[in-house]
């Protein structure tokens, strides 16, 4: 992931990748094949949910009068995805456990992007100037490079002041995964 354009731009074509990865796991038959695309999927939800939270979050509670409400709740949203992300890693893609799990991380995910386009994304546009928005994306695009790619469900909190913390357990976390070869074979 990492795209051109404004945020909502940028987010939207990762919600589109991440469908994908839904679909490349459901239709592939090899245990590990389906295991390789799961991790892929892990990583790009990973980074994309960093960047919302440093980014778009503070944006929506900058510019909406209940953006608190809204922010928290997208949050909260995020925090039950990477517990699933966290319970989907330990889990071996030939056991019926693993499809169950990934079903409920799909319809999570799936609800979560249907609110995010159809609602917050039309109030970010009307809310923010487009070069607000550009600037936003370009934030975003900076942040999924250096996110961490592993569920860390509760280690990092979502305030603005913890970039650094992020992007230290991001570093830590793409050197496990080039040591491993994790999320390669794309």
């Amino acid at each position: 992931m990492g795209h051109a354009g404004d945020i909502i731009a940028e987010l939207t074509v990762d919600h589109r990748e991440v469908d994908g990865l839904f679909d490349r796991i459901e239709h592939t038959t090899p245990a590990g094949e389906r295991q390789k695309a799961a991790e892929q999927l892990t990583i790009e939800l990973v980074r994309h949910s960093v960047a919302e939270e440093e980014h778009l979050y503070p944006a929506i509670r900058e510019y909406f009068p209940d953006g608190d409400l809204i922010a928290d709740k997208e949050l909260a949203d995020h925090a039950r995805v990477e517990k699933l992300l966290k319970d989907l890693e330990a889990l071996d893609a030939s056991v019926p456990e693993f499809d169950q799990l990934l079903a409920e991380l799909k319809a999570e995910v799936t609800a979560h992007v249907y609110d995010e386009e159809q609602n917050l994304f039309p109030r970010l546009r009307q809310a923010c100037t487009p070069q607000e928005l550009e600037t936003l994306g370009a934030r975003v695009r900076r942040a999924k490079k250096f996110a961490p790619t592993r569920p860390h469900p509760g280690a990092l909190p979502a305030q603005p002041h913890h970039r650094l913390l992020s992007a230290g357990t991001g570093l830590v976390d793409r050197a496990r995964d080039f040591l491993s070869g994790r999320g390669r074979g794309r």
